[in-house]
């Protein structure tokens, strides 16, 4: 055994001891997101946060390995100068730079989390790459949680330093020949530990561990996201593709159970106008008009307009969106497309020709525009706009008026949407659809109305207010056009947003938005409240119905004022598994098989009865969801979208 007096003992060691810093502080940034996030992930004890930790450790190992993969590697590599000064400086940048890098997304997350629900991707890319405010955005960001900063100033520190405490001594291999022995068995016991870490385990029938696998250890899928950390979820979704072919039952299930087409026969004589409200961040939780009957304790309501407008309205106070971002929304509200893991608007596939709202009312001679006061392009609405086939789209850039630019999304509201309310009309029938920004991150309204709304319990309270306000001076605009008699206005919130009542802490709620349906003209017949379930996707449906469009309708929603009665089948994604709100149930799907089946009721999602119930209504619900999976990726894959 003298080869083994060529083992480079000291330096396996400190590489050890490096590596094992990371997991030391990988558990502190998940401790700390808990922290930052406690009022909406649950963690009723100790003990269950040591277990969701412990399986953590398994998402830190991939992340881990990862970032260190270059840095594991020189520290290996028998290259005779790997314990002098210079090159362990070198490892120690190498090791600080990626580190710090992966880190720091991790805490980028203490605050994100709060508006996405989700741990950061590269979907984020999709968003940035519309985006010229991204570094002002971080920014402001920064200054509203310096305690975040401040954290992972004090801990890189301490991370430093503790780094340094375990040093590599300068020794010249005596012997070359069990130097080079030692250093190679080293490197490939390393690469086999290395690559059944980066996969989760050493199983060749298992598929590498990705985001979905954080929700088998946990009761409330919700503690998925304190499982995984930032830096596997980002990882592990660069240049990913969940958009596969699947087979799971023949065509004639998939048209009888999930009724891809709808066709109405509503006659129409004179056809309406269409206004389309996708509003920022308009959770069902901020409007008092959808939480009537809830008993939420010491309830306020910051949307008094919509509130006053609702009563005279057709309101659905369980409408749930079917994404988690503003360009999902765009497409689930006027195409009927959710987004499911992987966003159908960043996909390879979405540009393609959809039938949509837009489409519809384009075949029967409707003027179609899309407003939004951003920089033109800004969250790609102008791109899935001409996709769509709006024949009009006015942002920042028809607006010419930067002296109402908020100094970071777009054009204030208020002076928006009142160019919105005078520009439009001047062809009819018409449908607009608008998408308004002052309720976005970072929650700033006007100088001018300081002082003007209440602040609330949390930041976005205070510019909703001023969007509500917004919206009803549009309307004062609106009574007097030629147009407005004959108008049906939508109304709907792209995604929701922050949460300051429990039961918005629910996990299904987290997607809980408003959905309105408001005209003047009693013909129409909008008016009352249904507790039906809906979705986004339905107003796509809905209104193509109303306008009298009787020819098949390509769409996932229904509509919700025929009498025709399809069932429901609400679709949304948490980032990493799909959720199907069918009959009486709501069913998690991973892609491949149902891991989970909940009571509809049971919106927190806590009670799995997977295992407990097995009625024909469950099995009949786990393959309508399968169903439905298949049959969307059939046509967004294959270009059936129409």
């Amino acid at each position: 055994m003298k080869f083994l007096k060529g083992f480079r003992k000291q330096e396996v060691l400190a590489l050890v001891y490096r590596i094992f810093l990371a997991y030391v502080f990988y558990q502190i940034a998940r401790l700390l997101f808990w922290y930052f996030n406690k009022d909406l992930i649950k963690v009723d004890s100790i003990s269950e946060y040591i277990k969701l930790a412990f399986h953590g450790t398994a998402f830190d190992t991939t992340a881990i390995l990862y970032v260190n993969a270059l840095f594991i590697l020189l520290s290996l590599l028998p290259l005779m100068i790997n314990t002098k000064k210079v090159f362990q400086k070198i490892l120690f940048w190498l090791y600080f730079i990626t580190n710090g890098i992966a880190y720091a997304m991790n805490f980028g997350d203490f605050i994100y989390y709060k508006f996405s629900q989700a741990r950061l991707t590269s979907a984020v890319f999709q968003v940035a790459e519309h985006e010229s405010n991204v570094s002002k955005t971080l920014m402001i960001s920064i200054g509203e949680h310096p305690f975040v900063l401040i954290w992972y100033v004090v801990l890189m520190i301490l991370w430093v330093f503790l780094y340094k405490r375990v040093k590599v001594d300068d020794v010249k291999p005596l012997k070359l020949l069990p130097y080079f022995i030692t250093s190679i068995l080293t490197l490939c016991i390393t690469a086999v530990l290395v690559v059944g870490g980066i996969r989760g385990d050493f199983k060749h029938s298992t598929r590498p561990i990705n985001m979905v696998d954080a929700t088998r250890f946990v009761t409330n899928p919700l503690q998925g996201n304190m499982v995984l950390n930032s830096t596997f979820s980002f990882f592990r979704t660069l240049n990913t593709n969940n958009f596969k072919e699947v087979h799971f039952v023949d065509e004639k299930f998939i048209e009888e159970n999930v009724q891809p087409y709808k066709v109405y026969d509503r006659k129409v004589e004179n056809r309406p106008n269409i206004v389309i409200f996708i509003v920022e961040s308009f959770g069902r939780e901020y409007s008092g008009a959808f939480n009537k009957d809830k008993n939420i304790k010491d309830y306020v309501s910051y949307t008094p307009f919509m509130d006053s407008l609702a009563n005279q309205s057709l309101i659905f106070p369980n409408t749930f969106a079917n994404g988690r971002q503003s360009i999902h929304g765009m497409s689930s509200v006027l195409a009927g497309i959710p987004s499911l893991t992987d966003a159908f608007t960043g996909s390879p596939y979405s540009n393609q020709k959809i039938q949509s709202i837009v489409s519809v009312c384009n075949d029967l001679g409707y003027d179609t525009s899309f407003y939004h006061g951003a920089p033109n392009g800004s969250m790609g609405f102008l791109g899935f706009g001409n996709i769509l086939g709006f024949k009009h789209y006015f942002g920042k850039t028809e607006y010419n008026h930067d002296e109402d630019f908020d100094g970071m999304w777009a054009i204030w509201d208020e002076p928006f949407l009142q160019y919105f309310a005078k520009n439009v009309g001047k062809k009819q029938p018409f449908m607009a659809t608008v998408f308004t920004a002052s309720s976005h991150h970072p929650f700033k309204i006007p100088e001018k109305y300081n002082g003007k709304f209440r602040k609330g319990k949390i930041e976005i309270h205070e510019p909703m207010q001023y969007t509500d306000y917004a919206i009803k001076q549009y309307f004062e605009t609106a009574k007097k056009q030629p147009w407005y008699n004959n108008t049906i206005f939508v109304f709907t919130g792209d995604h929701t947003n922050q949460v300051y009542y429990p039961e918005y802490e629910r996990a299904m709620n987290r997607y809980a938005v408003p959905l309105v349906f408001y005209s003047p003209n009693p013909a129409y017949q909008l008016k009352g409240v249904s507790q039906e379930i809906a979705q986004q996707a339905d107003i796509y449906p809905t209104l193509a119905d109303l306008i009298g469009y009787n020819k098949p309708i390509r769409s996932w929603g229904r509509s919700l004022v025929s009498d025709k009665k399809y069932p429901f089948i609400v679709v949304n994604s948490d980032g990493s598994t799909d959720q199907f709100m069918i009959g009486n149930y709501i069913y998690r799907f991973d892609g491949k098989e149902i891991i989970g089946v909940y009571a509809q009721s049971d919106l927190s999602l806590e009670k799995n009865l997977m295992n407990e119930v097995k009625n024909p209504e469950v099995e009949q619900g786990k393959k309508t969801a399968k169903a439905w999976y298949q049959d969307y990726m059939d046509r967004v894959i294959n270009r059936k979208l129409y």
